[in-house]
């Protein structure tokens, strides 16, 4: 087989059939990892053609994504395309993804909603969040993705090794990315559209995005603990050394010192300092761990 396409899906009897038929009509093998719907996703699925996985309880989108490409690399699949089944993503866009792949220009193609400026019809509210997401991600990752929160991408089989799917939720596409830099991955963007009309997640998108973003902050403490840590605290011993500064002046000048500005300029020097030293040392520690791996 060359494209196999593996949609994670969580109670989307609504969409789902229609996505499959759709998916069918450019992929040689679609899975539908069903992660523990308790409605009739699995079933519609089926009628629709697809190869269905049941996971019996819910275990999140990213141990979705391990099942579905365990079970892809079985078929001897060359491409592997992963497409949210929300309805937002248009099946039609998935020879626009795999092409570069076959072509040899890319070993990721990540669909994007917001290249060349695009986007438009993005709500506002969701727009800010993914403008935030996409700077963190992007820093966490050293990449410069335009939609870093895109399920819909499109893989060359050779890279499902290098990843580790240890998100189990919605911050798997951040993970995926990280792992896929490390690797030295080509990654390109290709313009895809998107529809909020249909739009039958079952996630809020504004807890989805919290959820997202506390998990990439977590990972970037230690994964860029210079930028995490040293930066700030590069900060504030700078404004704590130039409040001393001030201070010094003014008592010269026969002033008094109080205590408070005092006290905050000590605190302000000594947790600067801390932080600082703390990012170098998770600097230097994180670079021997990935040496050693």
């Amino acid at each position: 087989m060359t494209i196999t396409a593996i949609l994670p899906a969580f109670n989307e009897e609504i969409s789902i059939g229609s996505i499959v038929l759709h998916a069918r009509q450019h992929a040689d093998h679609v899975i539908v990892v069903d992660d523990g719907s308790v409605d009739r996703t699995a079933e519609m699925a089926q009628l629709a053609g697809a190869e269905v996985i049941q996971h019996p309880t819910n275990k999140g989108k990213g141990t979705a994504l391990k099942t579905g490409f365990k079970a892809a690399l079985q078929n001897g699949t060359k491409v592997i395309v992963t497409m949210d089944t929300d309805g937002q993503h248009d099946p039609e866009e998935i020879p626009k993804l795999v092409t570069p792949i076959l072509a040899g220009e890319a070993d990721i193609v990540n669909g994007s909603r917001y290249i060349n400026g695009n986007g438009k019809n993005t709500p506002f509210y969701r727009r800010i969040g993914q403008i935030l997401l996409d700077n963190v991600t992007n820093l966490n990752c050293g990449l410069k993705i335009t939609d870093t929160q895109s399920g819909f991408r499109a893989f060359a089989t050779h890279t499902a090794s290098i990843f580790r799917f240890r998100q189990n939720g919605l911050a798997i596409e951040s993970e995926m990315l990280k792992d896929a830099a490390h690797a030295g991955l080509r990654i390109k963007e290709v313009e895809i559209g998107v529809r909020y009309d249909v739009d039958c997640s079952t996630e809020n998108p504004v807890s989805h995005g919290l959820k997202v973003l506390v998990k990439i902050l977590n990972d970037l403490e230690l994964n860029r603990p210079l930028y995490y840590f040293t930066g700030p605290g590069m900060v504030l011993t700078v404004v704590g050394v130039g409040m001393g500064l001030r201070f010094i002046q003014d008592f010269y000048l026969g002033g008094n010192l109080r205590f408070e500005p005092a006290l905050i300029m000590i605190v302000l020097t000594v947790v600067g300092s801390l932080m600082a030293f703390t990012g170098i040392i998770l600097h230097s520690m994180s670079r021997l761990i990935h040496e050693f791996k």
